[in-house]
């Protein structure tokens, strides 16, 4: 496998810049000097392999998109985090209360949801326990249909539940930890 060092610094400081951190935030995460980043970053030296794994979580990506610059999904179709599903439910309710409950458009998207998951999605809207149980739906959905999650995404944005360990032990049984 070739290794393009330019490719890979770049990718490296646009997932850091997205992720709100400066060299030496993303060095003292990593237990790493700021020039050892802007090294990576300049494409003149590569992350000690160790530190990998780290570094991709906090870049919200794997360890195969990093060594490929961007290019890999490390076999994933994307990385998918518990708040960008919470946001996905909360949008799914703002679309009731822009176009109203009783609008043809958002009675078809609940009535689908409804038919096909076999519940009543609106609860979610009203109860934060059901809200979260539908977001670890989502995020199985996700699993299943090859995404990335991170477990400890899973374990810091929702609260301890059987629905939360049910997510992580799926996980696990795709093989990730």
């Amino acid at each position: 496998m070739y290794l393009d060092l330019k490719a890979i610094g770049q990718y490296i400081q646009e997932g850091r810049k997205a992720a709100g951190m400066t060299q030496a935030e993303l060095g003292a995460r990593l237990n790493v000097s700021s020039q050892s980043v802007s090294n990576w970053e300049r494409g003149e030296s590569l992350p000690d392999v160790a530190l990998l794994p780290d570094l991709a979580v906090l870049l919200h990506s794997s360890v195969d998109a990093l060594l490929q610059g961007g290019q890999g999904t490390g076999g994933y179709r994307r990385h998918v985090l518990v708040a960008q599903m919470q946001e996905a439910l909360n949008s799914l309710h703002r679309i009731g209360e822009l176009l109203g409950q009783d609008h043809f458009f958002y009675r078809t998207m609940i009535g689908a949801l409804n038919e096909r998951m076999n519940t009543q999605v609106e609860q979610a809207f009203a109860d934060a326990h059901i809200f979260d149980v539908f977001t670890v739906e989502l995020l199985l959905a996700c699993i299943d249909g090859g995404d990335y999650v991170d477990p400890r995404d899973v374990e810091a944005h929702l609260p301890p539940s059987k629905a939360r360990d049910f997510v992580i032990r799926s996980l696990q049984e795709h093989g990730i930890r």
